[in-house]
């Protein structure tokens, strides 16, 4: 795909490698320390229970962790990110920035406002993530209000 294409819609882009790690932390976290609860003998069944309770609400906070995404479709982007979710209209985007250092996308939005959108991160996958940001770009472009004034 070069940089004047847009991909196909619905698209959603996501952070897969860095997902794929947290997730996979997350089920062996849970599994060690629930197997050492039950290996260890001297624990009551209520210590028992707060260690694999620790264990679920660790794992649960790296599934947290790996929810961000971006799905765009024809009427405009959904950017979800660790714990909210917003939907916006194509007209509402006005740029998809990510500049060298960002630790995500940022979308400056018609209301003056800058939305983080931790879907497409360059931290495990730098050319994965300046591939979507292109493509998310090309979609704004062609979709937003600079496509409104033409």
């Amino acid at each position: 795909m070069s940089q004047s294409t847009t991909p196909d819609l619905p698209v959603t882009f996501r952070p897969g490698r860095t997902r794929a790690i947290l997730l996979t932390m997350g089920l062996a976290m849970f599994v060690v320390i629930t197997a050492v609860a039950l290996m260890l003998e001297r624990l009551g069944p209520g210590e028992r229970a707060s260690f694999v309770f620790t264990a679920a609400l660790l794992s649960g906070v790296l599934v947290l962790l790996s929810r961000p995404k971006v799905v765009a479709d024809e009427d405009g982007v959904t950017v979800v990110n660790i714990t909210r979710s917003r939907r916006l209209a194509w007209a509402e985007i006005l740029k998809v920035n990510l500049r060298p250092g960002d630790p995500w996308v940022f979308l400056d939005l018609s209301d003056g406002t800058s939305m983080p959108a931790l879907g497409i991160q360059p931290g495990i996958a730098k050319e994965s993530a300046i591939r979507d940001a292109r493509a998310l770009r090309a979609l704004a472009e062609s979709r937003g209000t600079s496509a409104e004034t033409r």
